[in-house]
């Protein structure tokens, strides 16, 4: 998840991976999964990174009828202990939710809680934030109904938002860009224009990444100067030792199978 800050996170939510996962939706970085003990595998690493990073971890069981509810992060968006509850982008999701949804009221409290209706879409990962500007892709997933009601929750939060547009060949604005810091964002070149993040408050800039490395750039930034990276990617690893960063390796090959990445398979609340 890409919107709480470096200091906003103690707290994650993950969820189980269904028996069902090998039908996930695929179409961006994988062409399915083909081995669910190993994507199990992959995912209980990351649980245990997380952990090992000081972060509580919560995990939901899995919902076998739904074979993307691994990927949690499009199902809400939490904001300074606001939680916008969006309609996914993608019908076959839609009943991921309550659950979440559920979880969050429970811990949060309803009175924090919004929903999206009528013909607002969004996935939460085309979301992110960097320091008080926030970054939304309007994408397949995500209309401009959807952003209009983000931006409704952000003016009374106080914060800036900017529309990106995504391309075709991507599927979130996570997929191609995450804040490993909170005045740093990584990107592939040859998705996003240059100009795509706008003038950035001073301190903070973008690190242009090679495109055959896109898959790196989704990073989660972690307290103490940690961050989770997938394995594979060597000019994402040294970008980010060259920060004075230290990343955490993970293979998450079986997740990527289903365009999953490190942001979508948690919330940070």
């Amino acid at each position: 998840m890409a919107t709480v800050r470096l200091d906003q996170k103690h707290r994650a939510l993950i969820r189980a991976i269904p028996d069902s996962y090998y039908s996930a939706l695929a179409k961006f970085f994988g062409s399915g999964p083909k081995d669910i003990e190993l994507a199990r595998t992959q995912h209980s690493n990351y649980k245990q990174a997380l952990e090992s990073a000081g972060i509580s971890v919560t995990m939901l069981d899995a919902d076998h009828n739904h074979p993307d509810c691994l990927f949690v992060e499009d199902q809400a968006v939490i904001i300074d202990g606001h939680v916008l509850l969006p309609v996914p982008g993608h019908p076959s999701r839609v009943n991921e939710q309550p659950p979440i949804a559920d979880f969050l009221i429970n811990q949060i409290g309803g009175g924090q809680i919004c929903r999206m209706s009528g013909d607002a879409r969004m996935d939460g990962g085309d979301i992110l934030r960097l320091g008080d500007i926030f970054f939304v892709g309007r994408s397949t997933r995500t209309n401009d109904a959807g952003i209009e009601e983000l931006q409704d929750l952000l003016s009374h939060l106080g914060h800036e938002l900017r529309v990106i547009d995504i391309p075709e060949n991507a599927l979130h604005l996570t997929s191609i860009a995450s804040t490993p810091t909170d005045n740093i964002i990584l990107a592939p070149k040859g998705y996003l224009p240059e100009d795509a993040f706008g003038e950035l408050p001073e301190g903070s800039k973008v690190i242009w990444l090679p495109s055959e490395e896109t898959y790196g750039c989704n990073t989660i930034g972690l307290p103490g100067n940690k961050v989770l990276v997938a394995e594979g990617y060597p000019s994402v690893l040294e970008a980010l030792t060259s920060l004075g960063l230290e990343p955490i390796l993970l293979d998450f090959s079986e997740i990527r199978a289903a365009d999953g990445s490190l942001t979508c398979c948690s919330l940070f609340y």
